[in-house]
């Protein structure tokens, strides 16, 4: 293959990949922007640290999106070259199908060594710093941001009402607090005002209350009543901090030394090694889809982009149900975990490696052309009701 037919080919898988990597991680982050917007609004956090978060969450998004993003570009770039009679002028000119796949390759290795990269170790330190961030940071602000009139459980062990809460000042008036960190000795304040003061380093709140009443019971008789007029109630959030790490969290070292650790858990070690293979089974998929994007995009010679992207929806569709149902069977013991984990990739390689036997030897795939067919019937019965309205 000349170079030009190279870069040609090359190119016009390039565009569609990075505009469908735009499109498919704004698709999945628009499934977390409710949340991130309840911390901006309800919660008062900067806006600054929802954007920390949102760059901790992009690696979960990119293993993704990547191996999807190419098999778009793959079928939209194909599609297009066969719509346009250019797949017919390279055959003419002397240039198979196979040997239109190198550029296809090489474009699925630079995206596969990206994918790799991504899982292996930006995935992990993404999660961990989300993870830590959001309890660190995240929730030590949110605590501060307290709801009138409502009761609020943000502080661990504490209940708290408040008739009135200034944003800007963090001055409360009205206050109920049930305390029940300690719960042989439950206790109730009241306060006609106060105020807010965190200590993030510290990860700790203080409650200035003034002009109030302490009410606590201790055993079944004892009653005590406490007036004071200022008293400061510490509140220590490190508490809420609980071992969030999970497999998905871990990097590739503590993977392979939890498989190796004696006595493990049977069903964490199972998660550890699906968790394992998938780190490198996702990112081959940019090979897979490479050898089934080629032969579909061929042979999507009438029902154009439409088509390819239809295609590229099913596609992807079936291949996660199978990575969703591999991972459950190697989860159940099943089949091995790493069975589990390759398993689509297996069963959608020797889907391609059909196809394009079928594209090499000029057979028409009767599923692929029946589709291709109620598409084309589609486009042109809407544009005769168009034109006919």
């Amino acid at each position: 293959m000349s170079r030009i037919i190279f870069r040609y080919i090359f190119k016009e898988t390039a565009v569609p990949f990075f505009l469908g990597m735009a499109i498919f991680t704004f698709v999945l982050l628009m499934g977390r922007l409710l949340k991130l917007a309840e911390l901006v609004f309800a919660k008062g956090v900067p806006i600054l640290d929802v954007g920390k978060l949102i760059f901790f969450m992009l690696p979960s998004f990119l293993v993704i999106t990547i191996p999807m993003a190419f098999l778009l570009a793959v079928l939209l770039a194909f599609g297009r070259l066969s719509a346009d009679s250019e797949i017919i002028a390279l055959k003419a000119g002397g240039v198979g199908t196979a040997a239109m796949m190198p550029p296809v390759l090489t474009f699925a290795a630079l995206a596969y060594l990206a994918t790799t990269f991504i899982s292996v170790y930006a995935l992990p330190w993404g999660n961990t710093s989300f993870k830590e961030f959001l309890y660190e940071v995240i929730e030590t602000r949110a605590a501060m941001s307290i709801n009138e009139k409502v009761f609020n459980d943000d502080f661990p062990g504490l209940v708290i009402y408040v008739d009135n809460y200034n944003q800007r000042t963090h001055e409360i008036t009205g206050i109920l607090i049930h305390d029940e960190r300690n719960p042989e000795e439950p206790s109730t304040i009241f306060a006609s005002s106060g105020k807010l003061i965190t200590i993030p380093e510290e990860r700790t709140v203080r409650l200035h209350l003034e002009n109030g009443s302490i009410h606590r019971s201790q055993g079944g008789n004892i009653y005590r009543l406490i007036e004071f007029s200022s008293y400061d109630l510490l509140v220590t959030l490190q508490q809420q901090k609980k071992d969030y790490r999970n497999e998905l969290d871990l990097t590739l070292s503590e993977l392979l030394a939890h498989l190796h650790k004696p006595g493990e858990d049977p069903k964490f070690r199972r998660d550890v090694l699906i968790e394992l293979n998938k780190r490198f089974a996702l990112p081959f998929a940019c090979f897979v889809f490479a050898v089934i994007g080629v032969p579909l995009g061929i042979q999507n010679q009438r029902s154009g982009k439409a088509g390819g992207f239809s295609a590229a929806l099913l596609l992807l569709m079936l291949y996660y149900i199978l990575m969703s149902a591999g991972r459950t069977i190697g989860e159940k013991g099943i089949v091995h975990p790493a069975v589990g984990a390759w398993l689509p990739n297996g069963l959608f390689i020797a889907f391609g490696l059909y196809l394009l036997h079928k594209a090499a030897t000029e057979q028409p795939i009767p599923l692929v052309q029946t589709v291709s067919d109620l598409l084309h019937w589609a486009k042109t019965h809407l544009g005769r009701q168009r034109r006919d309205s």
